[in-house]
């Protein structure tokens, strides 16, 4: 069984305007200017964003999320570790295929729920899952990136009957 909150294992998910400065610097690791690029990611207000773009009732979204990230994201040094996770991520779209594979060969029982408003990981990255799995449950939220923050109980909800369902029959 798996779990999956807007989480891309497509290629159809990373061809939006969000992934262009990142995909860039992928294909130029040692530029510092491609690297520099990305730090207005790191900002409180691209923080901020991440939570509340694309929600349809940002006063649902506590803005304790973003300031206690952001708090973390401007400790010493960390930039530069996040800067290298956005080229670490550059390791995962080659392994896809394989991903994709293990799908259709394993046949895993999966749900999704997807904030369809994500501009990170937008619905094109969830719709392909249906075309490799037999048994999916699909939900595109009226959310954004971070689902869980202003639709938790409609997720957990859907967990627990996808859980009850699927753990019962083991």
């Amino acid at each position: 069984m798996i779990v999956v909150q807007n989480g891309n294992a497509y290629d159809e998910g990373l061809d939006n305007d969000f992934w262009k400065s990142i995909k860039a610097y992928w294909k130029e690791p040692k530029s510092k200017e491609k690297r520099d690029a990305l730090r207005a990611l790191l900002t409180y207000d691209a923080t901020k964003w991440q939570y509340t773009d694309g929600v349809k009732n940002v006063d649902l979204v506590s803005p304790d999320g973003a300031a206690h990230d952001q708090f973390l994201l401007d400790r010493p040094g960390n930039d530069e570790i996040q800067l290298d996770l956005f080229l670490s991520y550059g390791s995962n779209p080659p392994l896809y295929p394989s991903w994709q594979e293990y799908f259709r060969k394993h046949q895993p029982p999966m749900l999704i729920v997807w904030g369809k408003n994500d501009q990170i990981f937008p619905p094109a990255g969830a719709e392909p899952y249906k075309r490799d799995l037999k048994t999916l449950e699909f939900h595109l939220l009226d959310a954004g990136h971070f689902a869980l923050e202003s639709e938790g109980d409609t997720i957990a909800n859907l967990m627990h009957q996808f859980l009850g369902k699927h753990v019962l029959k083991k």
